[in-house]
């Protein structure tokens, strides 16, 4: 078979498109090689109008250049006269080329592998592995997923779980609206969980943003039945603007980080008249079935000292066995019993610093009162932050892989990638 022909077929070029010849330069680019396909048409050909689809003459061509998969280990381009058509009805047009997207450098079978392998690696690896510019890699993965969302279906979407990630150092945050995983009545998987919005910030507006972002994908923030997320008084606000008739869950993982920051207070306060805390943080982060021996020996020493941390570890401990019970209402019964013992405790001490340490337990007791109704959707909806965690975990990873991002709309791209289901339409590059 002649060289040319068969680069045509490897192409998977259709007429009037050939390859008219091919050129390889063993020094080129750099010395590392590079081979260039050169791809005509027939003098009369006609093509489609890019508006009517009419079939057109020639009305001239223009050279263009678009950056291939490489040729073994060298870099291979094709180059091509792309032509303008004359339509009677809409004018002159260029035509799209079957090979690549209008506006693009790259072929699409390029722009495939680099979708392939983004998610997988930081961006400016992969701009050096593929011998580009990261703006350009960039400006192909902005473009492939926006065009992916357009056709995002969210008119059956129900459920939410919203959470903030981190961004980058100094406070920066992105909010994530995710869809949790949706089976049907046989308990079989009809879709995994989907990131469905990602919004700058964590204030109340990102829900204005969602519900914009929601109905333009076919949903409505009415038809919202279930929210679950934390208890800050932006996502509070933001939920009740937006989806008024949504039952919300407070997440039981974010319940029980108030009060290990709360326990974590108390030890910081004591480590100055206690030395022998220093070094204990994590110790009174985990249950005690979660320690390791050695851990567990240092638990059971300091709770010894009769320490305002012990007391406070002890109280963490007893609402832990709120999320055991079986009903709405027998957690509603616990949850109030566990308020008045925090109550009665903290008013107990004299000692400045008893006092400072307990009246953070008995505002976090009024917290959970003034939220009561949040916490106890748990046992209906049994809905946690959990499937966020797990997306968290792989964007965060993805961000440290990259040591960060420049801005917000990479980072946003790079989510949408990783955790948006999107469907993309690209050729297999496998």
């Amino acid at each position: 078979m002649h060289t040319n022909a068969l680069f045509q077929l490897a192409l998977g070029l259709s007429s009037p498109w050939q390859v008219a010849r091919s050129e390889f330069d063993a020094e080129g680019f750099d010395g590392r090689g590079q081979l260039d396909l050169h791809i005509d048409f027939p003098r009369g050909s006609r093509f489609g109008c890019p508006e009517c689809d009419a079939a057109c003459p020639v009305h001239d061509t223009v050279e263009k250049t678009w950056r291939h998969l490489d040729f073994f280990q060298h870099q291979a381009l094709l180059h091509a006269r792309v032509p303008r058509v004359s339509c009677g009805e809409h004018g002159v047009r260029i035509v799209t080329v079957p090979w690549a997207r209008e506006g693009s450098g790259f072929t699409m079978l390029f722009e495939a592998y680099v979708m392939l392998l983004a998610p997988q690696m930081p961006i400016a690896a992969l701009a050096r592995f593929l011998r580009v510019t990261d703006k350009r890699l960039w400006r192909v993965m902005h473009w492939h997923v926006g065009d992916a969302r357009e056709s995002v279906d969210m008119s059956q979407v129900r459920e939410l779980v919203v959470d903030e990630t981190s961004r980058a150092k100094r406070h920066s945050y992105v909010s994530l609206f995710v869809e949790p995983a949706v089976r049907g009545e046989d308990g079989e998987m009809e879709r995994s969980a989907r990131v469905l919005f990602v919004a700058e910030g964590k204030s109340h507006k990102t829900f204005t943003d969602f519900a914009v972002d929601l109905k333009a994908h076919g949903g409505a923030a009415l038809k919202i039945t279930d929210v679950c997320m934390d208890m800050s008084g932006a996502f509070q606000r933001g939920a009740a603007e937006t989806m008024p008739q949504a039952k919300i869950t407070f997440d039981r993982f974010h319940v029980m980080k108030l009060v290990g920051e709360a326990v974590d207070d108390a030890r910081r306060r004591e480590v100055k008249q206690h030395p022998e805390l220093k070094g204990s943080r994590y110790t009174w982060l985990l249950n005690p079935q979660n320690l390791s021996s050695k851990g567990a020996q240092k638990l059971e020493g300091l709770s010894r000292l009769n320490l305002l941390t012990s007391k406070a570890y002890q109280m963490r401990l007893n609402l832990q066995e709120l999320w055991a019970k079986a009903s709405a209402e027998e957690a509603r019964r616990y949850l109030r019993e566990w308020r008045k013992w925090v109550v009665r405790v903290a008013r107990r001490p004299t000692d400045p610093d008893a006092v400072w340490v307990l009246e953070k337990m008995r505002s976090l007791a009024r917290t959970m009162r003034e939220n009561e109704e949040g916490i106890l959707n748990y046992f209906r909806a049994r809905q946690t932050s959990g499937v966020i965690e797990g997306i968290n975990s792989m964007v965060q990873a993805a961000r440290a892989r990259a040591r960060g991002y420049r801005n917000p709309e990479t980072f946003k791209t790079m989510i949408y990638l990783i955790a948006g289901r999107l469907r993309f339409q690209l050729p297999a590059t496998h």
